[in-house]
């Protein structure tokens, strides 16, 4: 009797996978679980964690054609978080982020080419006036499930490294101080509109 509900349950997330990816749709990521994350190198001995939350934006998914695909995401540069509200303080200040004059940060993706089993997502990131183009590597989505509070739901990881000299930050400190590389990761869960 277990196996036979098993099945069943199964054919129906698979059923509504298939329908909800046959054309077109929009998710909108859900800020609650979606968080960003960067590192960089201290001293070229340790890697320094931060975040930022409040990341809002949307996914459009097209199951036919994923060079149709697109993400917009705004991060909430004042959350930024490294466990230290004294490096918090610099990074949110005029030799980094800027957050008085630059509250956000946004990507905005012009092509997206799939990539085995992952996505290439090309786009334009914004952070404190500066735009240049990066790369994230995007993986998923995850199958399909119903969410907490009853519509579809799925989730992606997205990763990209830039220079951070390309968006003008922290160029008092030199590369033997902060890593001029840094990380971002982004964890995402998106829900169907």
């Amino acid at each position: 009797m277990k196996i036979k509900m098993l099945a069943t349950v199964l054919i129906i997330s698979t059923a509504s996978t298939v329908s909800a990816f046959g054309q077109s749709t929009t998710w909108s990521i859900d800020p609650a679980h979606t968080q960003a994350t960067f590192e960089a190198r201290h001293l070229s001995m340790t890697n320094v964690r931060g975040g930022m939350s409040k990341l809002t934006g949307t996914v459009i998914w097209d199951p036919k054609d994923s060079t149709k695909d697109s993400v917009k995401a705004v991060l909430t540069a004042t959350t930024i978080n490294t466990g230290s509200n004294y490096r918090d303080g610099y990074l949110k200040g005029g030799d980094f982020f800027d957050v008085q004059k630059f509250p956000t940060s946004i990507f905005k993706p012009t092509s997206v080419t799939p990539s085995g089993n992952e996505l290439k997502v090309t786009g334009n990131l914004t952070m404190a006036g500066v735009t240049k183009p990066v790369v994230l590597d995007v993986t998923g989505p995850t199958l399909l499930q119903k969410g907490m509070e009853g519509g579809l739901v799925s989730g992606l990881e997205a990763t990209t490294t830039f220079g951070r000299s390309d968006f003008n930050f922290g160029s008092k400190y030199p590369n033997a101080m902060v890593s001029d590389e840094v990380k971002i990761t982004i964890d995402l869960e998106v829900g169907q509109k």
